[in-house]
């Protein structure tokens, strides 16, 4: 069995393809940016956000470090914002890691508020058979909340408009990530 990073990997890897658009909404140290960009191809693109400038800059060199950094546009920016950066194109996948930067400062979190809004913003431009994931990181102080706002989220989407995926261990110690995954019909 995969792990939810390895299964949101699998999940958007299923779905894109050379010349699509896709969004990572949580760049963190850019190891999603880089698989999307691989996985979009040369005539693709990768539009990832990110609060903290250490997120930008960790990001940047990997992508130059793989050659891949003419790819995508980092922004930084939160991922409530991405509407005014997206081209008018339909977005074929997106994922979110929810939670805190990995060595960083743990008091900056994502929020329930932006991220729900950043989600919204994308289903309303994914294309058919597109596919938003979302691994939720809830082991620190908010992110249970989070969680469950974001379940609570998925659970409301028409059934006829949108399949959701919830992807999680239930027998692991230390709060194991959940994942969504929001497919377009």
């Amino acid at each position: 069995m995969q792990n939810a990073l390895s299964y949101s990997h699998q999940l958007l890897k299923e779905v894109l393809q050379p010349g699509d658009l896709a969004v990572d909404a949580t760049m963190g140290n850019g190891h999603d940016t880089l698989f999307l960009a691989q996985l979009v191809g040369r005539t693709g693109h990768v539009y990832a956000c990110d609060l903290q400038e250490q997120a930008i800059q960790n990001t940047k060199k990997r992508l130059e470090e793989a050659g891949l950094l003419s790819r995508a546009t980092l922004l930084l920016t939160g991922h409530e914002t991405l509407d005014q950066y997206l081209p008018e194109k339909e977005l074929k996948g997106a994922i979110f890691n929810l939670g805190y930067l990995p060595q960083s400062d743990k008091a900056i979190i994502t929020q329930p508020e932006t991220t729900l809004l950043a989600i919204q913003l994308l289903l309303d431009r994914l294309s058919r058979k597109g596919r938003v994931v979302i691994v939720c990181y809830y082991g620190h102080s908010g992110g249970l909340a989070e969680m469950e706002q974001v379940r609570q989220f998925c659970k409301q989407l028409s059934q006829k408009e949108y399949a959701v995926l919830n992807y999680q261990f239930i027998n692991q110690q230390n709060q194991p990530p959940l994942l969504f995954c929001i497919e377009k019909k």
